[in-house]
Order: structure tokens, then sequence, then C-alpha cells
């Protein structure tokens, strides 16, 4: 299935607000934002910034006992997969009116 994309006048936007817009792209929608049939804007996720080892390493706490052994990779997909419901936010069913679909 495609991205669900959102298409609204800048006047709906501008009533709507961005904090609303916003919420519709963290649950996977993409808004374009027009004026007529002209493309505006568009709302979209951020693609992640990938972070280097060196720099995971550095935002464990002073006291952590982490290590990079030959289970390092397994043991951080489990951690994510663990929490996968939580980092998904396509699970949270959001409302928001004064928006019409595509």
């Amino acid at each position: 299935m495609g991205k669900h994309v959102i298409h609204i006048t800048e006047e709906e936007a501008a009533g709507t607000g961005v904090a609303t817009l916003l919420a519709r792209v963290r649950a996977g929608a993409e808004v374009v934002i027009e004026s007529g049939t002209r493309p505006v804007a568009v709302l979209q996720p951020a693609e992640p910034s990938p972070r280097t080892i060196s720099e995971c390493i550095a935002l464990l706490p002073a006291d952590s006992t982490a290590t990079i052994d030959p289970d390092f990779a397994g043991d951080v997909a489990a951690a994510v997969e663990a929490h996968r419901g939580l980092l998904n936010p396509q699970h949270q069913q959001i409302l928001i009116p004064a928006v019409r679909p595509e």
C-alpha cells in the first residue's frame, strides 16, 4: 500500500494548525498544501539521522556495562523489536478534523 497523501488548501492549513498537521505526518501521511492546484509545500516524515557506533557509545551513561561483542548486533535487533510498538507511531489512532483526503 502506498503512502497516504492528504491535499489541503493554504486556507485549510492555516485554520488547521501546525500541530494537527504534524500529527497526521507522524501517523504516516504526507500533507500537500496547495494554492489552487499548485503545490506550495509538502509535509512529510524526515529521514532518520543515522548514528555512528562511536556516537551511540558516547550517549551511554557513565556506569553502562554495554560492550561491543559478537552478540552486539543481535542484542540491538532484539531491543528494537521489543520496543517496536513504541517506535512506530502508526499504532496510534489519531483523529483530526478539517483535512480533506486526496
